[in-house]
């Protein structure tokens, strides 16, 4: 897709989007035989629900067909949050991550994998896994030191811990 028209659909496209309060991450346009897909991938630090993406897909293609930006060749719109394994790119992906497992390389070529801790303007604080049964490490990481980040996906992970008095439903009431 020619930079022009990119740019041009996420100007269009913008204002749709954060009238959700959400995040537009990505517009992609990508042949498909005699058709081409409008891969539209939107987000918020709530995540995305189902019915927002369908309502927002409604509101997508009659802006689409309104403009005529897609032209008169043939296209199938997608309308889509990020996938599980997303790649982080902006601090707002690793804040929505906070509390996950990622992968990083870093920019001296070094691969890390650790949980997400928090998240600020400058970088991260990450929990490094301990190896052979050495206890979890603490490290800073700046954004800058990162070429590369997505999530891991975890299929045994353990609950995260609860704030004092919260989620206390087990203790019986007075």
């Amino acid at each position: 897709m020619s930079t022009t028209q990119s740019e041009r659909l996420r100007g269009l496209l913008e204002p749709l989007v954060s009238a959700r309060d959400l995040d537009l991450e990505e517009v992609e346009v990508t042949p498909a035989g005699r058709r081409r897909v409008l891969r539209v991938v939107v987000d918020s630090d709530d995540g995305v629900q189902l019915d927002t993406c369908a309502e927002l897909s409604r509101d997508i293609s009659q802006t689409l067909d309104d403009t005529d930006a897609m032209g008169q060749t043939p296209y199938v719109l997608e309308v889509t949050s990020p996938g599980a394994e997303r790649p982080l790119t902006e601090p707002r992906h690793y804040r929505r991550a906070t509390g996950r497992l990622m992968r990083a390389r870093l920019t001296d070529g070094d691969e890390l994998v650790a949980r997400i801790i928090t998240v600020d303007d400058e970088g991260l604080d990450l929990e490094v896994p301990g190896v052979k049964g050495r206890k979890p490490t603490a490290r800073r990481l700046a954004f800058e030191e990162i070429s590369k980040a997505r999530v891991e996906i975890e299929f045994n992970r353990k609950p995260a811990d609860k704030a004092v008095g919260e989620g206390d439903e087990s203790k019986e009431e007075a």
